[in-house]
């Protein structure tokens, strides 16, 4: 499949080489001549920049979600499974936050035969700690034997995701963006509200990896739709707004909870704003940068002519030919690409498998800083005290993150301020993983109680700034694809590298599957 037309000369930097006439065109000139004759940066693109907007909260919601439906909850059995009078006395068990108080029994067994039995119980008393007074966990019971079950259920949200970034991407860049967004509402509308009348574990597993796979199609088709409105000076700072929104969804989200009370309430208002999108069938059209890229010349005369009355643009004053020239083009056959032909380029292909790479070790680190300041192994925990702590104090980090993201990019550009959060990042892992066993090792040998303290206190001190910068690697790493891949496989593009971003995420299930231990930066 050929490679088609590129909006500007900067692709040719990225290994693409076209295979038209090197005589001067201006409609493959989005930026440079297109774009600036129908008004730049006008009052139709700020509106359409909102409208993007608008849903970021609402993905926002569904993204965190997860932290509420499968929250564990304080667990206390109120009627134990008697065996063999082994139980001595009258008790009742008790896991706080996943840790086991075990009754006395008379028996000597092993420490894996005592968990089993501390697990054999009829009937147990929740006590929720996220606002909600019944969610996914205390409906079906996920505790003990069942608990594995809250793992899988984590994963399929994740991996729908994963899956639909790539699969939504291929189709953004071969049926247009907007079918794509269209069609990922209409479907997480059936899937996210199907999950609230869910009867079991499998079905509401299965419904969440749909959901998370049309949350996918929405996130991509909208994030590239924004790029694709904007002139390059503009790109980054509607993307950061974007990004504002969606972590104002995170924050908001105990607060929702605290109003919904049951689970299925709660999933059901996260996913009905939807309906609001549905709209966007008749306001929001497809992009022209995109059509134009592709060749679909008939249908870019018709949306240039309604950016241009828009704007208030007289498209009388043609001086540069711009519409002469789309009257010459419109008999040409529109041409797609697909991702694959990042095979034929020289460069172009080496900086998505970096950014991939960033994408993915950001958030993969970025969860295990996390774990380790909760440390896991201590019955106590060096920062977070509840829930609220916890859940705040990330939503914290990441918003300081994006507030230094801003300045370090209009001051460094994006390369400079990448480089610089991974170069942050690796301190941080290296001095948790270096000098905390060098404190142990080499110094404070008999004071065992110092050496815990300041080895709690550093760790928690380079884990903050390890999520900090992990957390701006990420951003930038996909703000950079979407920046840098050409138009018609940029869709493509960016699903690959947000799709690493989702092998990233799973490292958080990942680690509580194996009982938060031997976890990277232990």
């Amino acid at each position: 499949m050929a490679v088609v037309r590129l909006e500007s000369e900067e692709h040719q930097e990225n290994g693409f080489v076209s295979s038209e006439p090197a005589f001067a065109r201006l409609l493959p000139q989005i930026d440079g001549c297109v774009l600036p004759f129908l008004g730049g940066f006008g009052k139709y693109q700020k509106q359409l920049i909102v409208l993007t907007w608008i849903p970021a909260l609402f993905i926002g919601f569904s993204q965190f979600s997860d932290y509420f439906l499968l929250a564990q909850p304080n667990n206390t059995c109120v009627h134990p499974t008697l065996n063999n009078g082994n139980w001595s006395g009258s008790w009742s068990l008790n896991f706080t936050n996943g840790s086991t108080s075990a009754p006395p029994f008379d028996s000597d067994d092993t420490h894996a035969d005592s968990n089993n039995t501390q697990c054999m119980c009829d009937e147990w008393k929740f006590e929720p700690q996220t606002g909600l007074t019944q969610n996914v966990v205390t409906k079906w019971h996920l505790v003990c034997d069942s608990a594995w079950k809250v793992h899988i259920a984590k994963f399929s949200l994740v991996v729908g995701s994963i899956f639909g970034y790539l699969v939504m991407g291929v189709l953004a860049d071969w049926l247009g963006r907007h079918p794509v967004l269209i069609i990922s509402v209409l479907l997480v509308l059936v899937f996210g509200l199907t999950v609230a009348f869910s009867v079991n574990v499998p079905m509401f597993s299965t419904l969440r990896f749909f959901e998370g796979f049309c949350l996918a199609g929405i996130t991509l088709s909208l994030y590239v739709l924004r790029i694709e409105l904007c002139l390059p000076g503009w790109r980054f700072s509607m993307t950061m707004v974007a990004n504002f929104v969606v972590l104002g969804g995170q924050l908001l989200m105990p607060g929702l909870a605290a109003v919904c009370r049951d689970w299925q309430v709660l999933q059901a208002v996260i996913i009905c704003p939807f309906v609001l999108m549905l709209s966007y069938i008749w306001v929001f059209p497809e992009s022209l940068r995109w059509l134009l890229s592709t060749q679909h010349y008939c249908r870019s005369k018709t949306l240039m002519h309604q950016i241009a009355n828009k704007n208030r643009v007289d498209t009388e004053l043609d001086a540069n030919g711009i519409l002469s020239e789309l009257e010459r083009d419109l008999q040409k056959k529109p041409e797609k690409s697909c991702i694959v032909t990042i095979v034929r380029t020289r460069n172009l292909w080496k900086n998505i498998v970096v950014l991939c790479v960033n994408s993915l070790a950001g958030y993969g680190i970025h969860h295990c800083f996390a774990r380790s300041i909760m440390d896991p192994e201590s019955n106590d925990t060096t920062m977070f005290h509840s829930f609220y702590a916890d859940y705040y104090t990330m939503a914290g980090i990441a918003v300081a993150s994006c507030v230094a993201l801003c300045p370090a990019v209009g001051y460094m550009g994006r390369r400079g301020g990448l480089l610089m959060f991974m170069i942050i990042t690796a301190l941080a892992s290296l001095l948790q993983l270096g000098l905390l066993n060098l404190i142990g090792k080499y110094s404070l040998r008999h004071d065992t109680e110092l050496r815990d303290t300041l080895n709690k206190k550093f760790s928690v001190a380079f884990s903050i700034i390890g999520m900090f910068s992990s957390h701006a690697v990420s951003n930038l790493s996909i703000f950079f694809c979407a920046e840098i891949t050409p138009t018609v496989i940029r869709g493509g593009g960016l699903g690959l590298v947000l799709a690493s971003a989702g092998f990233g995420m799973l490292t958080a299930p990942i680690m509580e599957l194996h009982n938060q231990k031997g976890y990277f930066l232990h």
